[in-house]
Parts: structure tokens; sequence; C-alpha cells
């Protein structure tokens, strides 16, 4: 009987392996992991052209161009579940789709190459040629020796320098949207509602009866109490008035934005000619105080770079907790429209702080890695004052090989990298200070830190806004829960210490076995002397500084995100942070949340998530925000603005905490699924990776958690099940389990790709 069910399982196997094979060729194929290679746009719009005319007019369309002698390709492994995986694959590159269809690789055959390896191939074909296209496909064969067929074509446009590498980026793109709404003011005026915020241009048909015609045009951010534009909004949040000349008949109208001198400066991002100057506005307001005008048509022409609104979605029980995700998610989009991570509009600068919780929010919600690529590259050689913030650079580094699985990045500046970790400034226990002197012009230009406001010296930051400024009153407190700032500062060693952590993993990563002991060695030497140095020993919690006797929010939930908190002290330490709420700034979120989830505290975490006071998302939403923004309030930051993406923490926090979707080897190769649903009934995942989609569920219900997971092709999986008691009873698809305890959760390893569900009663 035994034998029997063997035999019938074999032949079950077989049969779903001939069944995908026959059906999914892999997909989704990328070159230096663009995914829209073969892509071809217009002054941002998708046209139907070639990569050819790209190549011959390139002042005229615009593509991504590949400039590396060697560039990498991926695609995914279809499955559909069935829990098949890739042993071996075949790429072909042609310089015709004439050749590559008749299957001659006359630029490289691999041949049939035994390997599972899915990801960042390497061209090994005759050498690429300059400002030229290149045509390729890729099979693969399943276990029991089973192929697919061909996938579709794809193609590339190779850039006019070649060199080992460069990190290729996709055009900004333009998409015509309609008003959600329009709605008659009591003045007779029409306001138009594009539902949300979004960084664009206006484009109008308009017939006027006359020659001398003006048309008196309201756009911005925010709308009265009597629903018409807000003409004089609090903080940055956008306005302009555009008085437009028409010309007698119907005509098409594209009024320019003037550019803002604060946001189109020196150190700005500024938006390419292909483009032009955007505004972000969701609201427009027309006048009508001439008659015979009359408004056909208003569109907008929202700007971003490529996104894929389809590739993750998260749904729950929550209703708050949903359309905060929407909010972030769309903020994600939206904020994109310079191709780097910038600080929203009123400045467009690029800072790290914002870029390390733009990129992991970034992979929450679209499988795209090189805008996180291009901005850390951007950011190396274009250093910002506060001191953590250099320290971040190592946070951004190492999430990006582990999220994008590919390490050339990290190689090209990984000797800009190692003055980032500030070592200069340390004293013999590995403490690092700002304030003592050892800042001179050789250390300011290791970081390529240059003058900034007036500032060519690292300062701490702890958070931001610091006490009063930016029209506040002076004794205004600012977000660092009034931080007592000393020489030596808990909060800059806490990430100083995880910036040498990451590095030792970067050095492991490029084998550098040398670098691999001294930041393993240096980082067991902070982390005793942070102890000893900021860790008060009656109560157990952590202090500001060195010569304070002062704790804040910001100095424990920092050593707790980054396991500094010895074992005996972390009650102590949650203790007091649950004393504090939010009193953090949308920055310091980032790390609040993540020291609790990872802490098991997951209802509190929760708690602050769905928030409905002042500091919370809920408030974002509440006074009508569609992208999340600099500060919780103007009321804490007279300055902010309403696009700011450093606010959109809960984007990351849902997928890699609540969730608990993280990837424990580079791009997902093993993935971790371990969710921490608190007092949430219910949610569903799905979100994307190099290798394809994961999809995780749970529901909880009296007595019983129930959680469906499906893990992409050539994956595995680490499973970890809430635990309720030791006596659990443990299912997966139904059948009877076994699982060793850690800590709060049961936790099943080495599961295999394909679709699983679990339960535990």
């Amino acid at each position: 009987m035994i034998f029997q069910r063997i035999i019938y399982f074999g032949i079950a196997l077989l049969l779903a392996i001939n069944a995908v094979a026959q059906g999914f060729a892999p997909t989704a194929l990328r070159v230096d992991l663009i995914l829209n290679a073969d892509r071809v746009w217009q002054n941002g719009f998708a046209v139907n052209g070639t990569l050819e005319q790209a190549r011959t007019e390139k002042g005229r369309f615009q593509s991504a161009r590949i400039g590396s002698l060697h560039p990498r390709f991926s695609w995914v492994v279809n499955s559909e579940g069935h829990g098949v995986y890739q042993t071996a694959y075949q790429v072909l590159v042609a310089t015709s789709t004439q050749k590559l269809q008749a299957g001659d690789g006359d630029v490289w055959n691999s041949g049939k190459v035994t390997s599972c390896q899915q990801l960042d191939i390497e061209y090994n074909g005759r050498v690429l040629q300059p400002n030229t296209v290149y045509y390729w496909k890729v099979k693969v064969w399943y276990q029991k020796g089973v192929s697919t067929e061909f996938s579709k074509p794809a193609a590339f446009l190779t850039d006019s320098i070649l060199t080992a590498y460069q990190t290729p980026y996709t055009p900004l793109v333009k998409t015509m949207e309609h008003p959600k709404a329009q709605r008659k003011l009591n003045n007779d005026n029409d306001c138009y509602d594009f539902g949300n915020d979004a960084f664009g241009q206006l484009q109008l048909m308009i017939r006027a009866t006359g020659n001398r015609d003006t048309l008196r045009i309201h756009i911005g951010e925010a709308v009265r109490a009597n629903g018409a534009v807000e003409r004089n909004p609090k903080g940055t949040i956008r306005y302009r008035l555009l008085v437009l000349p028409l010309q007698k008949g119907a005509h098409l109208y594209t009024p320019a934005f003037v550019p803002d001198k604060r946001n189109t400066g020196p150190k700005a991002i500024h938006m390419p000619d292909y483009i032009g100057e955007v505004l972000p506005f969701r609201y427009v307001e027309m006048e009508k105080n001439t008659p015979g005008i009359t408004v056909m048509k208003t569109e907008r022409a929202a700007v971003n770079y490529i996104f894929d609104d389809t590739a993750a979605t998260f749904e729950s029980s929550d209703t708050l907790l949903n359309r905060i995700w929407e909010l972030c998610k769309h903020t994600m989009k939206a904020t994109s429209f310079t191709g780097l991570y910038v600080d929203g509009d009123r400045e467009r600068i690029p800072y790290e702080a914002d870029a390390l919780i733009n990129q992991l929010s970034h992979y929450a919600t679209d499988a795209e890695f090189n805008m996180a690529k291009r901005s850390l590259e951007y950011l190396i050689y274009n250093a910002t004052w506060p001191t953590e913030w250099s320290l971040q650079n190592l946070q951004i580094a190492w999430n990006d090989y582990q999220y994008s699985g590919d390490i050339r990045t990290v190689k090209r500046i990984y000797q800009e990298l190692k003055p980032k970790l500030l070592l200069a400034l340390a004293r013999a226990d590995g403490l690092i200070s700002t304030r003592t002197g050892k800042q001179d012009s050789v250390f300011t230009r290791s970081i390529h830190l240059t003058s900034f406001d007036g500032k060519t010296v690292l300062k701490d930051i702890v958070d931001w806004p610091q006490k009063g400024g930016f029209g506040l009153p002076a004794d205004s407190p600012g977000e660092s829960d009034s931080f007592v700032f000393t020489d030596y500062n808990s909060v800059v060693n806490a990430f100083h210490y995880e910036a040498l952590v990451c590095m030792k993993k970067l050095a492991q990563a490029l084998d550098e076995k040398t670098d691999v002991a001294f930041y393993e060695a240096r980082a067991a030497r902070v982390k005793k002397a942070f102890v000893q140095s900021f860790i008060e020993p009656q109560s157990g919690i952590v202090k500001d500084g060195e010569t304070t006797l002062h704790h804040s929010l910001h100095a424990n939930m920092l050593a707790l995100a980054f396991d500094l908190v010895p074992l005996q002290n972390k009650a102590a330490v949650l203790s007091y942070i649950r004393t504090k709420g939010m009193a953090c700034s949308v920055y310091g979120a980032q790390f609040l949340l993540s020291a609790l989830y990872d802490a098991g505290q997951a209802d509190y975490g929760l708690e602050l998530l769905t928030a409905r006071g002042k500091r919370s998302w809920y408030n974002m939403l509440h006074t009508g925000a569609t992208m999340t923004t600099e500060a919780w309030d103007t009321e804490y930051k007279n300055n902010q603005d309403w696009n700011h993406a450093w606010g959109s923490a809960p984007a990351n926090i849902i997928v890699s905490k609540l969730m608990g979707v993280t990837p424990l080897t580079p791009a997902f190769g093993t993935i971790e699924i371990k969710p921490r649903p608190g007092p949430l009934q219910q949610a569903v995942l799905k979100l994307p990776t190099l290798r394809g989609t994961i999809e995780v569920s749970f529901k909880k219900g009296a007595g019983a958690f129930q959680m469906e997971t499906c893990l992409p092709a050539n994956t595995r999986g680490v499973v970890c099940l809430p635990k309720q008691s030791d006596s659990d009873l443990l299912f997966k698809n139904g059948k009877r389990i076994t699982a060793k305890a850690e800590g709060d959760y049961w936790v099943i390893k080495d599961v295999v790709c394909g679709s699983t569900s679990w339960r535990v009663q």
C-alpha cells in the first residue's frame, strides 16, 4: 500500500510538473534588474516605438540604457503554487529578432546550464557594443528533466559608454488622469478633484469666444471648508494661481509651472527636459469671471518613476489600517517623481534618512531596486550634515543587497562606505563623538560632506525638528523627547553599532575576510561600551548620554531596535517606552515600531499604527493629505509639506513586522514568515519579489490560528506560527505535524515552495 502511494504521488508530481512546464514559460525578464528594458517613451508617455528608434533618436524617445559590459539577467519561474523548482536554464542573446526566433544566439548561447539560479546570471558572450539593441530569451528545466518553452523575447539597449557596472534606470513616466469628481461652488466656480495628490502637470481643452479672454486657475493640495482650493495653506502645502491667456475657439493648453527657487537650487534634483516642471496638486478650481469660456476637458499628467500599482496588495479586518496602507503605497509611487529618493517638494534634496525609509517602503510596495541603488550612490558623494544619517548609508547598503541580491553597487562603493562608519571620531572603547574636536577637513572630505546652510561638520540630530525653529515658538519642544545632547550620545552610538553590524555582513558577502574579523570585533567592543556607558544600572533604562541622567524615548527605542539592550533590561526598557507614546517624529516612528514588533509588542505596535490622535497616520488622512506628511501636523513643524515619504513607515512595518515577511537570504531565496497580528483578526498580503509573488493570509478564531502561504518557485521558507500554549496542535495541509518551540512561536524550517495551509489550535 505504501509503495503504491509513493508511485501515485510520483505520477501526480510528474503530471503537475508537465502541466506547469507546458503552460508557464519564464516571465518578468530583467536586465540589471530593469523589468521594462524594452519599453519606449516619448516625453514621458508610453509609445509603440522600438528600441531602434530610441537608439537613433535619443532626443525624441526615452528608454532604459544598460551600461554594463557584463549585465545580469533574471526571470521569474512560474509554478502557480505547484511547488516545482528550476534545475537548469538556457539563455539566448541575439542581434536580431529573426535570429532569436530561429534559436540562433549569435551573441551568446549559454547552453543548458544545470543550476537553480534564476537571478544574477552574468552575461558571458561576445563583447557587447555601445548604443546597440540586443534581443534575448530564456527557457528552464524543472525537476524530472521537464523543460518549458522559451520565454517571450525581450530586448535591451546598451549605453553609449560601457563599463564594468552602471546602475541603469527607467525614464520618468507620465500618466493622463481624469478628475474623480467635479462640483460647482457657491461662487459658480468649478472645482475638480483628482482623488489624490500627485506631482504633475495640467492639461486643459478650452473653448473661448474672444481673443483676449483669460482664465484664472487655482491649483493646490488642500481645500477650504466650502470646497474651494485653499489660497493660503499652512506650512509648505502647495498652491499656485495660473492666469491663462486664451485664444478664440477650442484649443489644448498645457500651462507651465514656474520653478520654485527653493526646490530647484543647486542641491535639488532637477526635472529632466523631456518631463518639464511639476507641482504636487489634487484640486483644480476654475474661476468663471469671463462669459463665453467653456472648459471642455481637465486632465492631470501625473509624473513618477515607473510603478506597478497591482504588484503589492494588503487588506485586513481593520479598515483604518487598510487606508494607512494605501496612503503609504500611493506615497511611494507619487514621491518617486525625480527618479531618486528626495525629501518631498519643498527642497527635492536627497537625504540619507529619507532614503532609508523610502527604500524599505518601496520594497514593500513594488519589486523595484535600482532607485534605491541610484539614491545610495548619489548620497555617498553628496553627504548631508546629521551624524546618524551618515551611518544610515550602511543600513541602506545592506538592505540593497538583502532585497535585490545584487552586490555590485556595494562592491563599487565599498571603500567609500568605510569612512561613513565614522571610525575617525572614536575613542579607545569604540564609542564615537562629533563634539571632541576630531572633525577636521580630512575627515569631512573622506565622507564627502560639503557646506549645507553654513554647516561643514556633522551634527547630532536624534530627531527632526529639534527644539524650536521653523516658525514655532523658541521653547517648542521639537520631536526629540527633550533629548539631552552630551559629547557621547547614545542615539548616535546605537546607529554606529548597527552600521558596524551591517558592514560586517557586507564584508562577508564580498568575501573580505580581514574586514569581517575587524568589524565583528569592533561591533563587540562598541556594544560592551554602550552598555557600560549608557544603561543606568539601577533602572536598566538607557540614558541620552554619558554625562546626563535624562532618559528619552529615542535613546531607549533605538537601543532596543539595534539589539543593544541586555536581556535582563528589556522589560524595564519596554515598560518605559510604553509610557512615552508616539513622542517622536514620523521619521522616528520607523525605529519605534520596528523595535516594538521585534520585542513581541505587537498589540502596542498596532495600537500606535492605528492611533487617532494628532500624532498619527489617521491625522494625516483626517487633515486631507493623500501622501504621508513631513510631520504629524503643522503644530509640530510649521513648514511641513504633504508629500514626504519618510512618513511612510507603516508600509514596510506592515509587510516585514505585522505580516512578518522578510528575506533570510538575499532576494528572498529563503523567506521567513513570522506574523505578529496582535489583536488584528485577519489580513491578506501579496508581496512582489524578484523570484515572484509571496502570498500570506491569516485568520484568528476561537482558540485557533489559520494561515495560508504561497512561496514562489525556487524558494524555501521558515514558517513561524504564533504559539498559544505548550499543548497546541499543529496542522500542515490538514495533517498533524510537530515543530520546535522558539519563544512565542512554533518554527517549521525548510518549507518547500508552493501553497500550504497551516493551523494552530
